[in-house]
């Protein structure tokens, strides 16, 4: 394997203390973030919510358009945002590539003067046909699009997305996520003991927590792709978290006689390479679905550069330290309680038994000097 750092010797568990500071303080401030903007929502209903839910999980209107020649998601969601849609999500079909799905939330119903009597339809779909307008004639209903060599695309489908079935898929992507984190804890006490599956448990839901603070404190929109990004994230972080641990046993197994403290020490500069050259490339490739992604892979990609990064840093700095402070809790309870030492007039068993070992040792000591002096003559 590549070595980029070689005979490295930081002692990492010395700084342990600030690193879970600055942990606590981004956990907090995330906290506080979604506590304030909760209770400002709850006074003012058109104020932010902790979170900035997208169309997947506070209902809306999901439109189907198939184009003739489909226009870059990017460029379809800039249309859009000039109509005043700002929270609309644009997602190309992968298996129909002329095909993409327009998510956009409830704005209220206004009369469609083109249907029958009238009918009631979201201002949402009106400004949304009127950004689709700039880049052509939209087909007819009952006409197909490859009949109509006017048109340019055509509104094949437009579902309603309910503020319950938007709930349910909220609580099943918490449930996911928290049926990940079980798995993983019964997995790496299987492998290993269950002070370092709770340890790797504690710094995944480190990562998870400081990512979500992000987004309330920026109000980044949470869609399905970002709670993707989640779950890989997850597996990311431990996959990092495990290959510490695994060198760590190696390592006591090795060399027994080094404290616990020391071993993690090594194992973590021992594994410093790895994990600087996994991270640094995926965080490069992040980096890049960041800056070029445009709007439709922003969440995405801006969660898993978070979550990277200080999935990253949880394997040092959070997992590692509780590991090792746990383990010594547990020696420390598993050995025997120290006899107090009685006063010197109170004669007690534990005085007779000091005296017999110095009796034993003087008559030891005699016997040798005897062998030795037979062995002279």
């Amino acid at each position: 394997m590549i070595q980029i750092f070689k005979d490295v010797k930081i002692d990492w568990l010395a700084n342990r203390r600030w690193f879970i500071a600055v942990s606590i303080l981004l956990m907090l401030a995330g906290l506080g973030s979604a506590i304030m903007r909760q209770w400002n929502h709850s006074r003012h209903p058109g104020s932010p919510q902790a979170f900035n839910l997208g169309v997947d999980f506070k209902g809306g209107t999901v439109m189907t358009v198939k184009f003739r020649q489909r226009p870059a998601a990017e460029t379809i969601h800039a249309a859009i945002v000039e109509q005043g849609v700002r929270d609309a999500i644009v997602q190309p079909v992968t298996d129909k590539p002329d095909e993409v799905l327009i998510k956009l939330p409830l704005e209220g119903p206004q009369a469609d003067t083109k249907a029958e009597g009238g009918a009631q339809v979201d201002v949402g779909q009106v400004k949304v046909r009127k950004a689709l307008s700039k880049f052509g004639a939209e087909a007819s209903e009952k006409a197909d699009l490859n009949s109509d060599l006017n048109a340019a695309y055509k509104i094949v489908g437009t579902e309603a997305v309910g503020p319950v079935a938007g709930q349910q898929l909220r609580n099943k992507a918490i449930a996911v996520t928290l049926a990940a984190l079980v798995g993983i804890l019964l997995y790496i006490a299987f492998r290993f003991e269950w002070t370092y599956g709770a340890a790797a448990v504690i710094a995944v839901f480190h990562d998870v927590l400081v990512t979500l603070g992000f987004f309330s404190i920026f109000q980044w929109e949470i869609s399905l792709t970002v709670i993707a990004a989640l779950l890989t994230l997850v597996g990311f972080s431990v996959n990092d978290t495990i290959v510490v641990f695994d060198r760590i046993r190696e390592n006591r197994r090795l060399h027994r006689r080094d404290s616990l403290y020391k071993v993690t020490n090594d194992s973590i500069n021992q594994t410093l390479s790895r994990t600087v050259i996994t991270s640094g490339l995926v965080f490069l490739s992040v980096l890049a679905m960041v800056l070029f992604g445009g709007e439709v892979l922003f969440g995405f990609s801006v969660a898993l550069l978070i979550g990277i990064s200080f999935g990253t840093y949880s394997s040092v700095a959070i997992a590692s330290p509780i590991m090792v402070w746990w383990e010594q809790r547990l020696e420390a309870a598993s050995r025997p309680l120290a006899v107090p030492p009685k006063s010197a007039g109170t004669p007690s068993g534990n005085s007779r038994t000091n005296e017999d070992a110095v009796k034993s040792r003087t008559t030891e000591s005699g016997m040798r000097k005897q062998s030795r002096g037979a062995g002279r003559a």
